[in-house]
């Protein structure tokens, strides 16, 4: 008996201590709980507070800091034509000490006089000092003063990739200085502006989801660092976020022929036309490739014809890089090749394949 109650009293009395201790712990969290409340009611306030004074950056640099650095750069081009007037954007430029305004040629083509705005509103009398009308480039010279001309820095679009940031700025529908921002959607298509260019695509294009309209023709398109990577040039009509840029690279080639020689000659001419190949294609021609550039016609007397290279043939490389439709052929030409230059081309015949060199000429 005396055994069993001493038992009964120790499990009492370790109950009683382990309930104590449990009590405490219980205190414990109980006030860690109310801590982390209140803690979490303080950031909350805090947060609502902050929403307030949010700015975004991009590799440390504002949106706003990079608008507020350019706008003045930026102009507003106006035309007279014998049917009315026309309005674009343009941007300003120093090639070797002489300012320019650097736009589209669509822009001013046709027009009898033109005048350059200014984001401080003064205007002045503009002349064309050169055009390209196969890269969609014009530029003028400004009879302004000096201190008007706010000249923008170019870089080689060749560094970009798909997904860079980028941004827009021009004159969209007469809207002064309006900035859009996007990323690079894709690199080296083509594009047809038929009333300019005839059968010939411009290559090598930007297409760019910043939001483009009519009256941006000509603005630059600008990287994070506020640069200029291209020229806004084009959309799909009734489409969103699909934009086209005439590439930095372009420009930088061609300035020095517009500004001396008032034009540029040195796009080549390989004298075919075709399409993209495709596996619908490949089965109606019963071939097993399924890329490349179909020649569906060779014009008489041309590169091509003397190369003997035949309707039917499908191009799929130049010089051994690969080559797998009509966008890389054509921006492959427009980078890379020059008139009176041989090109290697990688064609397939049927069953066969041959490299095939061609002599270059200049665009007639």
């Amino acid at each position: 008996m005396l055994l069993a109650l001493i038992l009964i009293a120790g499990i009492v009395c370790g109950g009683i201590i382990v309930g104590f201790l449990a009590y405490r712990e219980i205190i414990k969290l109980e006030d860690k709980i109310s801590n982390l409340q209140a803690q979490i009611s303080t950031l909350w306030g805090f947060q609502n507070v902050s929403y307030q004074n949010i700015t975004v950056y991009f590799n440390e640099t504002a949106l706003t800091e990079i608008y507020n650095r350019v706008r003045d750069s930026v102009v507003l081009v106006h035309g007279t034509t014998s049917t009315g007037t026309v309005q674009g954007s343009g941007f300003v430029y120093n090639y070797s000490g002489t300012m320019l305004v650097i736009t589209n040629n669509h822009v001013v083509s046709g027009t009898t006089s033109r005048s350059v705005t200014f984001s401080n509103g003064n205007g002045y009398a503009a002349e064309i000092n050169g055009t390209d009308r196969y890269a969609d480039l014009a530029i003028l010279t400004v009879d302004a003063p000096e201190s008007e001309f706010k000249p923008l820095e170019i870089v080689r679009s060749s560094t970009l990739r798909v997904g860079e940031p980028v941004i827009a700025i021009g004159n969209p529908y007469g809207l002064v200085g309006s900035m859009t921002t996007g990323v690079v959607s894709a690199l080296g298509r083509t594009i047809t502006e038929s009333n300019y260019t005839g059968r010939y695509a411009i290559a090598n294009i930007i297409q760019t989801s910043a939001p483009i309209n009519p009256g941006n023709s000509g603005g630059p398109l600008l990287n994070y660092d506020g640069k200029v990577v291209g020229i806004t040039t084009a959309i799909i009509a009734e489409s969103q976020g699909v934009g086209f840029a005439v590439p930095s690279n372009t420009i930088l080639k061609e300035i020095k022929y517009l500004v001396e020689n008032g034009f540029y000659d040195q796009h080549s001419y390989l004298g075919v036309g075709g399409i993209d190949m495709s596996y619908s294609e490949a089965q109606l021609l019963g071939v097993n490739v399924t890329y490349g550039w179909l020649v569906v016609e060779v014009v008489y007397g041309g590169p091509a014809f003397e190369a003997n290279i035949h309707v039917n043939d499908i191009i799929v490389g130049f010089n051994g890089t690969r080559i797998k439709n009509g966008d890389e052929l054509s921006s492959y030409m427009e980078e890379k090749t020059l008139p009176g230059q041989i090109l290697v081309l990688n064609i397939v015949r049927g069953t066969e394949t041959l490299d095939l060199p061609v002599g270059l000429e200049k665009r007639p």
